[in-house]
C-alpha cells in the first residue's frame, strides 16, 4: 500500500469517525428510576427532567428524590456511553486510551 492510498483511508476513518460523533451527539438517551424521567444528549448534557409525583413532595421526601434523579441520571449516562462503545469500539481496538 502506498502512502497517497494510507492517506485516503485515513482521511476516510476521520469522515466516519466525524459523522457517527454527530450522530451521537444528537441522540437522546432517556433514563428512568420509578419517580424521575431525564432525558440528555450524546454530550451528556440535560436536556429534559421530568419528576412523576401525584402530590406534593415533603421535606421527608426530598432525600429519596434526590436518589431516584442520580438513578435516572445514572441509566441515561450508561446509554451513552454504551452507544459510544458501540458506535467507536471498532475504532478504538488495539489503541487503549483512545475513547
Amino acid at each position: 500500500m502506498n502512502m497517497q492510498q494510507l492517506m485516503q483511508q485515513a482521511k476516510k476513518l476521520q469522515a466516519d469517525m466525524e459523522k457517527k460523533q454527530k450522530e451521537l451527539e444528537n441522540t437522546n438517551y432517556e433514563g428512568h428510576s420509578s419517580l424521575v424521567d431525564v432525558v440528555i444528549n450524546g454530550k451528556k448534557e440535560i436536556v429534559k427532567i421530568n419528576i412523576n409525583l401525584e402530590e406534593d413532595i415533603t421535606k421527608d421526601d426530598k432525600e429519596m428524590l434526590e436518589d431516584m434523579i442520580m438513578l435516572a441520571m445514572n441509566d441515561a449516562i450508561g446509554k451513552v456511553e454504551k452507544d459510544t462503545e458501540d458506535k467507536f469500539g471498532a475504532y478504538g481496538k488495539g489503541m487503549p486510551g483512545l475513547f
